[in-house]
Protein backbone atom coordinates (compact mmCIF):
# COMPACT_ATOMS: atom_id res chain seq x y z
CA UNK A 1 0.00 0.00 0.00
CA UNK A 2 1.04 3.22 -0.37
CA UNK A 3 2.02 5.07 2.56
CA UNK A 4 1.35 8.09 1.21
CA UNK A 5 -2.20 7.86 -0.47
CA UNK A 6 -3.34 5.34 2.48
CA UNK A 7 -4.84 2.84 -0.55
CA UNK A 8 -3.38 0.56 -2.87
CA UNK A 9 -4.18 2.75 -6.65
CA UNK A 10 -4.73 1.34 -9.73
CA UNK A 11 -1.16 3.60 -10.98
CA UNK A 12 0.97 2.28 -8.69
CA UNK A 13 -0.21 -1.78 -9.82
CA UNK A 14 0.71 -0.85 -13.22
CA UNK A 15 4.05 0.63 -12.43
CA UNK A 16 5.24 -2.27 -11.34
CA UNK A 17 4.63 -3.88 -13.66
CA UNK A 18 5.21 -1.98 -16.45
CA UNK A 19 8.46 0.16 -16.81
CA UNK A 20 6.64 2.49 -19.15
CA UNK A 21 3.29 4.83 -19.07
CA UNK A 22 -0.17 2.82 -19.88
CA UNK A 23 -3.08 3.67 -21.14
CA UNK A 24 -6.32 2.20 -21.12
CA UNK A 25 -7.96 2.57 -24.72
CA UNK A 26 -11.85 1.50 -24.64
CA UNK A 27 -12.98 -0.74 -27.07
CA UNK A 28 -16.69 -1.01 -28.89
CA UNK A 29 -16.34 -4.45 -30.73
CA UNK A 30 -20.29 -4.89 -30.89
CA UNK A 31 -21.00 -7.38 -28.54
CA UNK A 32 -24.73 -7.34 -26.43
CA UNK A 33 -25.74 -8.93 -23.42
CA UNK A 34 -28.08 -12.19 -21.95
CA UNK A 35 -30.42 -10.40 -20.31
CA UNK A 36 -30.98 -7.53 -23.56
CA UNK A 37 -31.15 -10.17 -26.08
CA UNK A 38 -33.63 -12.68 -24.28
CA UNK A 39 -30.98 -15.26 -23.13
CA UNK A 40 -31.52 -14.34 -19.90
CA UNK A 41 -34.03 -11.19 -20.27
CA UNK A 42 -34.63 -8.28 -21.90
CA UNK A 43 -33.88 -4.41 -21.72
CA UNK A 44 -30.59 -4.64 -19.59
CA UNK A 45 -29.50 -3.67 -16.10
CA UNK A 46 -31.83 -1.01 -15.06
CA UNK A 47 -29.20 1.56 -14.76
CA UNK A 48 -27.68 0.96 -18.31
CA UNK A 49 -26.94 3.14 -20.85
CA UNK A 50 -23.83 2.88 -22.64
CA UNK A 51 -23.25 5.73 -23.82
CA UNK A 52 -22.20 6.63 -20.87
CA UNK A 53 -19.00 5.57 -21.23
CA UNK A 54 -18.43 5.41 -25.01
CA UNK A 55 -15.53 7.67 -26.42
CA UNK A 56 -16.22 9.08 -29.78
CA UNK A 57 -13.78 7.02 -31.36
CA UNK A 58 -15.37 3.38 -29.96
CA UNK A 59 -17.99 2.82 -32.91
CA UNK A 60 -18.91 -0.61 -33.67
CA UNK A 61 -18.39 -0.04 -38.01
CA UNK A 62 -14.84 0.43 -36.99
CA UNK A 63 -12.45 -2.85 -36.67
CA UNK A 64 -11.13 -3.38 -33.48
CA UNK A 65 -7.64 -1.94 -34.84
CA UNK A 66 -8.91 1.08 -36.10
CA UNK A 67 -10.31 2.23 -32.56
CA UNK A 68 -7.20 1.27 -31.25
CA UNK A 69 -5.32 3.41 -33.65
CA UNK A 70 -7.50 6.22 -33.09
CA UNK A 71 -7.48 5.87 -29.50
CA UNK A 72 -4.01 5.59 -29.48
CA UNK A 73 -3.75 9.43 -31.69
CA UNK A 74 -5.61 10.90 -29.16
CA UNK A 75 -3.37 9.97 -26.02
CA UNK A 76 0.00 10.65 -28.09
CA UNK A 77 -0.46 13.97 -28.72
CA UNK A 78 0.68 14.37 -25.00
CA UNK A 79 2.54 11.33 -24.47
CA UNK A 80 4.21 9.98 -27.25
CA UNK A 81 6.12 7.01 -25.40
CA UNK A 82 2.57 5.88 -24.08
CA UNK A 83 1.97 2.26 -24.32
CA UNK A 84 -1.28 1.18 -24.53
CA UNK A 85 -3.92 -1.81 -22.56
CA UNK A 86 -6.73 -2.56 -25.53
CA UNK A 87 -10.07 -1.86 -22.76
CA UNK A 88 -12.97 -4.52 -24.28
CA UNK A 89 -15.30 -2.54 -22.18
CA UNK A 90 -19.15 -1.97 -23.69
CA UNK A 91 -21.15 -5.03 -23.38
CA UNK A 92 -20.35 -8.30 -22.48
CA UNK A 93 -16.62 -8.91 -23.88
CA UNK A 94 -16.87 -12.62 -23.89
CA UNK A 95 -20.18 -13.02 -24.74
CA UNK A 96 -19.54 -14.98 -28.43
CA UNK A 97 -18.09 -18.01 -29.60
CA UNK A 98 -14.81 -18.79 -28.80
CA UNK A 99 -13.16 -18.13 -32.10
CA UNK A 100 -14.61 -14.88 -32.50
CA UNK A 101 -13.57 -14.07 -29.93
CA UNK A 102 -10.10 -15.21 -30.38
CA UNK A 103 -9.59 -13.12 -33.01
CA UNK A 104 -10.85 -9.85 -32.02
CA UNK A 105 -8.46 -10.32 -28.88
CA UNK A 106 -5.60 -11.48 -31.03
CA UNK A 107 -6.29 -8.53 -33.79
CA UNK A 108 -5.99 -6.05 -30.79
CA UNK A 109 -2.73 -7.50 -29.39
CA UNK A 110 -1.51 -7.08 -32.89
CA UNK A 111 -1.54 -3.61 -32.81
CA UNK A 112 2.06 -1.67 -32.05
CA UNK A 113 2.21 -0.28 -28.82
CA UNK A 114 -0.42 -2.11 -27.31
CA UNK A 115 1.11 -4.40 -23.83
CA UNK A 116 -2.43 -6.09 -23.20
CA UNK A 117 -5.81 -6.59 -22.72
CA UNK A 118 -8.61 -5.89 -19.92
CA UNK A 119 -11.45 -7.78 -21.04
CA UNK A 120 -15.40 -6.22 -19.05
CA UNK A 121 -17.41 -9.28 -18.90
CA UNK A 122 -20.58 -10.60 -17.00
CA UNK A 123 -20.07 -13.27 -13.84
CA UNK A 124 -22.46 -15.71 -16.16
CA UNK A 125 -20.09 -15.45 -19.20
CA UNK A 126 -17.18 -17.02 -18.95
CA UNK A 127 -16.90 -20.72 -19.99
CA UNK A 128 -14.19 -22.83 -19.36
CA UNK A 129 -13.13 -23.31 -22.82
CA UNK A 130 -12.54 -19.96 -23.19
CA UNK A 131 -10.76 -19.32 -19.53
CA UNK A 132 -8.62 -22.16 -21.34
CA UNK A 133 -7.52 -19.88 -23.85
CA UNK A 134 -7.40 -16.94 -21.92
CA UNK A 135 -5.21 -19.35 -19.19
CA UNK A 136 -2.23 -19.50 -22.37
CA UNK A 137 -2.95 -15.39 -23.05
CA UNK A 138 -1.92 -14.61 -20.00
CA UNK A 139 1.31 -16.25 -20.21
CA UNK A 140 1.94 -14.01 -23.02
CA UNK A 141 0.96 -11.08 -22.03
CA UNK A 142 -0.47 -8.90 -19.57
CA UNK A 143 -4.60 -9.53 -18.72
CA UNK A 144 -7.17 -8.55 -16.39
CA UNK A 145 -10.61 -9.91 -16.51
CA UNK A 146 -13.02 -7.10 -15.25
CA UNK A 147 -16.44 -8.91 -13.76
CA UNK A 148 -19.54 -6.75 -13.19
CA UNK A 149 -20.56 -7.49 -9.97
CA UNK A 150 -22.59 -4.58 -8.71
CA UNK A 151 -23.98 -5.84 -6.10
CA UNK A 152 -23.16 -9.03 -3.29
CA UNK A 153 -26.84 -8.94 -2.22
CA UNK A 154 -29.73 -10.90 -4.54
CA UNK A 155 -32.61 -9.08 -3.97
CA UNK A 156 -30.71 -5.86 -5.10
CA UNK A 157 -29.21 -7.66 -8.44
CA UNK A 158 -33.19 -9.26 -8.86
CA UNK A 159 -34.24 -5.67 -8.66
CA UNK A 160 -31.72 -3.88 -11.10
CA UNK A 161 -32.50 -6.96 -13.63
CA UNK A 162 -28.94 -8.21 -13.36
CA UNK A 163 -29.93 -11.57 -14.76
CA UNK A 164 -27.27 -13.69 -11.72
CA UNK A 165 -26.69 -14.11 -8.35
CA UNK A 166 -24.12 -13.31 -5.83
CA UNK A 167 -23.10 -16.99 -6.07
CA UNK A 168 -22.51 -16.74 -10.05
CA UNK A 169 -20.16 -13.94 -9.02
CA UNK A 170 -18.27 -15.61 -6.47
CA UNK A 171 -17.66 -18.99 -9.02
CA UNK A 172 -16.68 -17.16 -12.21
CA UNK A 173 -14.05 -14.88 -9.86
CA UNK A 174 -12.83 -17.98 -8.38
CA UNK A 175 -12.39 -20.04 -11.30
CA UNK A 176 -10.68 -16.86 -12.84
CA UNK A 177 -8.39 -16.27 -10.39
CA UNK A 178 -7.32 -20.01 -10.44
CA UNK A 179 -5.92 -20.12 -13.58
CA UNK A 180 -3.04 -17.15 -12.95
CA UNK A 181 -5.17 -14.39 -14.04
CA UNK A 182 -6.06 -10.90 -12.48
CA UNK A 183 -9.32 -10.61 -12.02
CA UNK A 184 -10.74 -6.81 -11.64
CA UNK A 185 -14.61 -5.92 -10.18
CA UNK A 186 -17.02 -3.69 -10.62
CA UNK A 187 -19.74 -2.23 -7.81
CA UNK A 188 -21.68 0.44 -7.67
CA UNK A 189 -22.32 2.01 -4.30
CA UNK A 190 -25.83 3.96 -3.31
CA UNK A 191 -28.42 0.87 -5.04
CA UNK A 192 -32.02 1.15 -4.15
CA UNK A 193 -32.27 -0.81 -0.76
CA UNK A 194 -28.32 -0.79 0.06
CA UNK A 195 -27.23 1.90 2.96
CA UNK A 196 -24.14 2.13 5.10
CA UNK A 197 -24.07 -1.79 6.89
CA UNK A 198 -25.03 -3.72 3.50
CA UNK A 199 -22.08 -2.00 1.82
CA UNK A 200 -19.64 -2.23 4.71
CA UNK A 201 -20.83 -5.98 4.66
CA UNK A 202 -20.80 -6.16 1.25
CA UNK A 203 -16.66 -4.87 1.59
CA UNK A 204 -16.57 -7.42 3.93
CA UNK A 205 -17.83 -10.27 1.47
CA UNK A 206 -15.77 -9.25 -1.66
CA UNK A 207 -12.32 -9.30 0.44
CA UNK A 208 -12.91 -12.80 0.71
CA UNK A 209 -12.82 -13.30 -2.84
CA UNK A 210 -9.73 -13.75 -4.91
CA UNK A 211 -10.16 -10.15 -6.24
CA UNK A 212 -7.14 -8.00 -7.67
CA UNK A 213 -8.59 -4.78 -8.34
CA UNK A 214 -12.30 -3.37 -7.41
CA UNK A 215 -13.43 -0.25 -8.87
CA UNK A 216 -16.26 1.88 -7.16
CA UNK A 217 -18.89 4.08 -8.78
CA UNK A 218 -21.39 6.02 -7.76
CA UNK A 219 -25.16 5.58 -8.33
CA UNK A 220 -26.00 7.72 -11.28
CA UNK A 221 -29.36 8.35 -12.65
CA UNK A 222 -28.92 8.09 -16.87
CA UNK A 223 -31.86 9.33 -19.08
CA UNK A 224 -33.49 6.93 -20.79
CA UNK A 225 -33.09 4.09 -18.43
CA UNK A 226 -35.54 2.05 -16.18
CA UNK A 227 -34.08 3.27 -13.02
CA UNK A 228 -34.82 6.93 -13.98
CA UNK A 229 -37.84 6.04 -14.61
CA UNK A 230 -38.43 4.07 -11.01
CA UNK A 231 -36.85 7.45 -9.45
CA UNK A 232 -39.35 9.62 -11.33
CA UNK A 233 -42.32 7.33 -10.23
CA UNK A 234 -40.86 6.66 -6.42
CA UNK A 235 -38.15 8.99 -5.26
CA UNK A 236 -37.90 8.23 -2.09
CA UNK A 237 -36.80 4.75 -2.93
CA UNK A 238 -33.17 6.13 -3.78
CA UNK A 239 -30.46 8.06 -1.87
CA UNK A 240 -28.46 10.43 -4.15
CA UNK A 241 -25.78 11.22 -2.30
CA UNK A 242 -23.77 14.61 -1.99
CA UNK A 243 -20.15 14.48 -2.99
CA UNK A 244 -19.69 15.28 0.44
CA UNK A 245 -21.73 12.16 1.86
CA UNK A 246 -20.39 9.88 -1.01
CA UNK A 247 -16.58 10.74 0.26
CA UNK A 248 -17.34 9.36 3.29
CA UNK A 249 -19.01 6.47 2.20
CA UNK A 250 -15.84 5.90 0.75
CA UNK A 251 -14.04 5.61 3.29
CA UNK A 252 -16.17 3.85 5.52
CA UNK A 253 -16.19 1.09 2.88
CA UNK A 254 -12.51 0.80 1.86
CA UNK A 255 -12.04 0.76 5.33
CA UNK A 256 -13.14 -2.96 5.61
CA UNK A 257 -11.71 -3.89 2.22
CA UNK A 258 -8.95 -6.65 2.28
CA UNK A 259 -5.65 -4.29 2.22
CA UNK A 260 -3.85 -5.73 -0.94
CA UNK A 261 -7.37 -4.94 -3.18
CA UNK A 262 -5.66 -2.17 -5.93
CA UNK A 263 -8.23 0.50 -6.26
CA UNK A 264 -8.94 1.61 -9.48
CA UNK A 265 -11.08 4.26 -9.13
CA UNK A 266 -14.28 5.79 -6.65
CA UNK A 267 -16.48 7.36 -8.92
CA UNK A 268 -17.86 7.37 -12.35
CA UNK A 269 -18.17 10.49 -15.03
CA UNK A 270 -21.26 10.22 -17.52
CA UNK A 271 -21.85 12.70 -19.91
CA UNK A 272 -24.02 15.63 -18.61
CA UNK A 273 -26.31 15.44 -21.31
CA UNK A 274 -27.37 12.21 -20.27
CA UNK A 275 -26.95 12.66 -16.61
CA UNK A 276 -29.89 12.98 -14.18
CA UNK A 277 -28.43 13.13 -11.06
CA UNK A 278 -26.67 13.50 -8.92
CA UNK A 279 -24.24 16.32 -10.93
CA UNK A 280 -21.41 17.17 -8.65
CA UNK A 281 -19.16 18.74 -11.43
CA UNK A 282 -15.81 16.85 -10.02
CA UNK A 283 -13.48 15.15 -11.93
CA UNK A 284 -12.40 12.34 -11.22
CA UNK A 285 -8.88 13.28 -10.41
CA UNK A 286 -10.59 16.29 -8.28
CA UNK A 287 -13.12 13.42 -6.47
CA UNK A 288 -9.89 11.45 -6.03
CA UNK A 289 -7.58 14.00 -4.24
CA UNK A 290 -10.54 14.75 -2.25
CA UNK A 291 -10.63 11.24 -0.98
CA UNK A 292 -7.11 11.40 -0.16
CA UNK A 293 -7.64 14.51 1.74
CA UNK A 294 -10.42 13.35 3.81
CA UNK A 295 -8.02 9.82 4.52
CA UNK A 296 -5.53 12.08 6.08
CA UNK A 297 -7.86 13.89 8.21
CA UNK A 298 -9.60 10.79 9.53
CA UNK A 299 -6.14 9.13 10.08
CA UNK A 300 -7.77 6.28 7.86
CA UNK A 301 -6.31 3.98 5.56
CA UNK A 302 -7.36 0.68 3.13
CA UNK A 303 -7.89 -2.36 5.63
CA UNK A 304 -8.14 0.03 9.01
CA UNK A 305 -11.26 -2.09 10.22
CA UNK A 306 -10.89 -5.12 7.84
CA UNK A 307 -11.26 -8.55 9.53
CA UNK A 308 -8.80 -11.79 8.41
Amino acid sequence: MDERLRYNDFSGFLAARFPYKVQKISLNAGFTCPNRDGSKGYGGCTYCNNQTFNPAYCRTEKSVSQQLEEGKSFFARKYPEMKYLAYFQAYTNTYAGLEKLKRMYEEALQVPDVVGLVIGTRPDCMPDALLDYLETLNRRTFLLVEYGIESTDDRTLERINRGHTFACTCDAVRRTAERGICVGGHVILGLPGEGREELILQAERLSDLPLTTLKLHQLQLIKGTRMAHEYALCPADFHLYSADEYIELVIDYIEHLRPDLVLERFISQSPRELLLAPDWGLKNHEFTEKVRRRLRERDSWQGKYWKK
